[in-house]
C-alpha cells in the first residue's frame, strides 16, 4: 500500500467511485484533501459523455468538493477528439446528452440527420424509438456507427443500470454492425489521460470500480490498478474475469491510510 501512496498521479473514475448519482461516497472528501495537500496529480476519467468538465465541477461543489475543471476529462472529449482526427469538419448525428453534442460542436462538428459521416451514440434518459429508428436508416445509409463509450451497465442512486453498449445494441443488431466505443478501455482515452497529467505510466494509478474498463484499461496500459467496491464490481463477481487489479479497496478512502 505504501507503493500506492508514493504514486505521483492518480486517474480515478467519477461513477460509483467518487459519487453514486447525487450522493457523495462518503470517503471521498478525506481522499480528494489527501491529494491536493500532498500535491499529488489526478485526473477524474469518466465513460459518462453527458456533462462536460465544468458541469462536472459545479456538480462536485454541489456536494461540497472544489475540483477545477482542468480535473476531468470525459469519453465525450475522446470521441470528439478521436473524430476529428479521422473526419475533419464532419458531420454527426447525435443520440446523447449536451455536453457530448457541445465537445462534437467544439471539435468543429456540424449537426446533420440527413447523411452525417457517424451516428454517435452516449448514455442518455431521452432515448425514443424515434431517435432508435433514425439511427438505423443513417447507419444503413453509410454513417458510421460511433459509441463513446462500451459500458454495458453503469451504478446510481437507485441500484444498476442499463449504460451506453446496451442502449445501442438495438442499433448494432437492426444494422448487423457493431459500433466502435472510444471510452475506456479503449487505449485511446488512456493515452489522453496520461498526456494530460504529463506523467509516465510508471508514476500513476488508476482507481475504479469496473473490472471491464477501469481495470482492464489499467492493466493493458501498464498502469497499477485499483479496484474499489463501492461501484459495479464486488467479490461475488470479479471471479468472472480471467485477471485481477493489484490492489482491492473497500473504497478510496483506503488509499489515505
Amino acid at each position: 500500500m505504501e507503493n500506492l501512496r508514493n504514486k505521483q498521479a492518480f486517474i480515478c473514475d467519477m461513477d460509483g467511485v467518487i459519487y453514486h448519482g447525487n450522493r457523495i461516497i462518503p470517503q471521498v472528501p478525506a481522499f480528494l484533501e489527501w491529494l491536493q495537500k500532498n500535491d499529488k496529480q489526478y485526473l477524474f476519467l469518466t465513460n459518462s459523455p453527458e456533462r462536460s468538465p465544468r458541469e462536472l465541477a459545479q456538480k462536485l461543489a454541489r456536494m461540497g468538493l472544489e475540483v477545477t475543471e482542468d480535473h476531468f476529462y470525459t469519453s465525450a472529449l475522446a470521441t470528439a477528439s478521436f473524430l476529428a482526427s479521422q473526419c475533419k469538419k464532419g458531420s454527426v448525428y447525435v443520440i446523447g446528452e449536451p455536453g457530448l453534442t457541445f465537445a462534437l460542436y467544439e471539435a468543429g462538428f456540424s449537426m446533420n440527420d440527413v447523411n452525417p459521416d457517424y451516428v454517435v451514440f452516449g448514455e442518455t434518459r431521452s432515448l425514443s424509438y424515434e431517435k432508435i429508428e433514425k439511427a438505423v436508416k443513417l447507419v444503413q445509409n453509410g454513417a458510421k456507427l460511433i459509441g463513446t463509450n462500451s459500458d454495458l451497465t453503469g451504478p446510481s442512486e437507485t441500484g444498476i443500470i442499463p449504460a451506453c453498449r446496451a442502449l445501442i445494441s438495438p442499433i448494432e443488431m437492426t444494422c448487423g454492425q457493431q459500433a466502435y466505443f472510444v471510452g475506456k478501455p479503449n487505449p485511446l482515452m488512456m493515452r489522453h489521460a496520461l498526456k494530460k497529467l504529463g506523467c509516465h505510466r510508471a508514476d500513476v494509478a488508476i482507481v475504479g470500480d469496473r473490472m471491464d474498463t477501469d481495470i482492464i484499461a489499467g492493466i493493458e496500459s501498464e498502469i497499477d490498478t485499483v479496484l474499489v467496491l463501492t461501484g459495479v464490481t464486488n467479490m461475488d463477481n470479479i471471479n468472472q474475469f480471467a485477471y485481477r487489479p493489484k490492489y482491492i479497496l473497500n473504497h478510496v478512502g483506503e488509499i489515505v491510510g
